[in-house]
């Protein structure tokens, strides 16, 4: 069976768990956090990041690259679009949630907000809500036009570009942040969507349950 290596908390990882529940794969989980990770980890992950993946005696590393392995060896349901347009936005929007939303959501909301829950410390409430407030609108801005009267980024069903984007917004909602229904109501309406799926909602109770009390 398949080992995914990471935590829950990863959005990352959590694309990884998301795309193997829409395929139906099973799979083990071997929580791994990416501090100072082991010699033996960084044999298959070189960058000590997460997630990693064993499938057997093949390993592999990074969200996109085992999210497009799992793709060429079990097809059905796809997760990437055939159109040859298509199938490049979707990878845009992919890295726009890789690249994009994760460089803000990550280290300037989520990190800080978990820290301090960690360390038993008051957050930094005003330079989060800065953050909030400035930085992430006009991602927002972006992804409420690009949806127009669409259910999903590209097409007209669920795919990578959903996963990689939807992912960043568990992580959000984690740290107490979402998306303003009045300003941004196709956007709001999309999260929800997305995270009702079976394979995100499962997900992001793993993450919930992984959250230090």
């Amino acid at each position: 069976m398949p080992i995914v290596y990471g935590t829950p908390l990863s959005p990352f990882v959590r694309k990884v768990m998301v795309a193997l529940a829409e395929k139906a794969i099973p799979y083990d989980f071997e929580v791994i956090m990416p501090i100072n990770p082991t010699p033996e980890y960084k044999k298959i992950s070189p960058l000590g990041k997460v997630p990693a993946f064993r499938d057997g005696e093949r390993t592999l590393c990074d969200s996109s690259v085992i999210i497009a392995y799992l793709e060429k060896t079990k097809a059905d349901p796809p997760l990437y679009p055939t159109d040859a347009y298509d199938y490049a936005r979707a990878l845009w929007f992919e890295e726009f949630g890789d690249g994009g939303l994760s460089r803000i959501v990550g280290p300037k909301i989520f990190r800080p907000t978990i820290m301090a829950k960690i360390t038993k410390q008051q957050a930094d409430v005003a330079a989060i809500g800065k953050v909030v407030a400035e930085e992430l609108p006009p991602l927002f801005d972006y992804l409420e036009g690009e949806l127009g009267g669409k259910d999903w980024l590209v097409g007209s069903r669920f795919s990578i570009a959903d996963i990689g984007v939807a992912t960043q917004f568990v992580n959000l909602q984690l740290a107490g942040y979402g998306v303003d229904a009045k300003r941004w109501p196709k956007l709001s309406t999309y999260v929800s969507r997305a995270h009702v799926r079976p394979s995100f909602s499962d997900a992001i109770g793993k993450a919930k349950a992984a959250i230090p009390g």
